[in-house]
């Protein structure tokens, strides 16, 4: 195999993977776009998009993580399982802080109750884990 057609392979390899895990984001997307209007209707229309939007972009972020298996720096295995949830947790954690009121007034309308924005924003952290998780084992088990 000469050098050109291996990079072919991995650059299609990595498109494949990209294109799933937006695909499995814009899924996702759509289901927080639906929930976001069932339990919280008053919320800005921006917030259901942006929701949308956030899990489209995560989607791809990781399909194009998963071009790593080993740590860049420690050189150690990095399966998917570990990477997927870290980058998710890690994304949702910089949204969290960035949207803690709305973030935390919605979550309070979900769940029918007062919040505080530190549960509210673990809450979105967990959900950010979960989902990259599923939008890995999507990608990594069509894509490659």
């Amino acid at each position: 195999m000469t050098l050109g057609t291996q990079n072919s392979t991995l650059s299609a390899s990595l498109t494949w993977r990209i294109g799933v895990g937006k695909l499995i984001g814009l899924l996702i997307g759509a289901g927080a776009f639906a929930l976001i209007g069932a339990y919280a209707p008053q919320s800005p229309e921006a917030l259901r998009w942006g929701a949308l939007f956030w899990f489209l972009t995560l989607g791809a972020v990781i399909g194009m993580a998963g071009l790593y298996t080993a740590h860049p720096v420690l050189r150690v295995p990095l399966p998917w399982w570990v990477r997927a949830p870290f980058i998710g947790a890690w994304m949702h954690l910089v949204l969290g802080l960035i949207a803690a009121a709305p973030l935390t007034a919605l979550s309070g309308a979900a769940a029918g109750a007062e919040m505080s924005a530190f549960a509210a924003i673990l809450w979105f952290v967990a959900i950010g884990a979960v989902s990259a998780f599923v939008i890995d084992a999507g990608a990594t088990a069509i894509g490659g």
